[in-house]
């Protein structure tokens, strides 16, 4: 059993609840209008553990990146499809490797997170 918050949860139904809200089980006293972005940055943040490994490990498949990550296999294949339709990472005969892109959009990810990092201090602000 798995408590969280103030439930008691088998394993599995802890395990489908985390992967039903994208790997975090929401806790109830979160606020359910922030639920999405914090389901999104969750997102983000498995995306960029996937893109790490390839990058220091790859080629790399997809059993190998579950067993390094932790995440299960459906989840990488997932991660794995975002980053090679971004240009990333590509598939080989050996697993996925990263692309001559990688600085660019590595680039292009820090300035999204920094713009992202403004917008949440102007919504903190609202708060007061």
């Amino acid at each position: 059993m798995v408590k969280s918050g103030k439930k008691l949860y088998t394993q599995n139904e802890f395990y489908m609840l985390t992967i039903s809200v994208g790997g975090v089980l929401w806790e109830e006293d979160k606020s359910s209008i922030t639920e999405v972005a914090e389901k999104e940055l969750n997102l983000l943040g498995r995306h960029l553990d996937v893109l790490k490994v390839v990058k220091e490990q790859g080629p790399i498949g997809i059993i190998r990146l579950s067993q390094m990550t932790g995440q299960p296999q459906h989840m990488i294949r997932y991660s794995l499809r975002i980053l090679e339709k971004d240009g990333i990472i590509k598939p080989s005969p050996n697993g996925a490797l990263i692309t001559d892109n990688i600085h660019k959009v590595i680039g292009t990810i820090e300035s999204t997170l920094e713009d992202i990092d403004k917008k949440i201090i102007q919504l903190k602000k609202k708060l007061k």
